[in-house]
């Protein structure tokens, strides 16, 4: 199995984590029950990965897809597009918030390694 091969496979494995995390830690806060250190633990989880990604797995050639990807992502994150499932049912509003804050708090840190990657290799030429 090829290096690219296993961090593409690392990288699904880290969004299911942070799917699955987003899950339960949005059924505690909808559940009334205290979160505060389930979502510091996980968000800690998730930004270890995120390094992990960021300085083993991304190629030159997925530099900028990866990047716009993430800019999207944290976007979104910040426009809290999820509020109007709220009016639904309050739980669908938890699962897509720390879904999402999960996935971003993975993608981040491996955006800011790739970005300090590709500065150096831009100023090395």
């Amino acid at each position: 199995m090829e290096m690219e091969e296993i961090a593409r496979w690392a990288y699904i494995a880290f969004v299911v984590i942070a799917i699955v995390a987003g899950l339960a830690v949005g059924y505690m806060a909808w559940d009334g029950q205290a979160i505060s250190d389930a979502n510091a633990y996980v968000t800690l989880i998730m930004l270890i990965l995120g390094i992990i990604i960021g300085i083993t797995s991304i190629t030159a050639k997925e530099v900028t897809p990866f990047l716009i990807a993430t800019i999207a992502l944290i976007v979104a994150s910040s426009a809290n597009v999820w509020l109007p499932l709220g009016t639904i049912h309050d739980l669908l509003y938890q699962w897509a918030y720390y879904i999402l804050n999960y996935i971003v708090a993975f993608a981040a840190p491996a955006a800011v390694i790739i970005s300090i990657r590709s500065v150096l290799a831009i100023t090395k030429d």
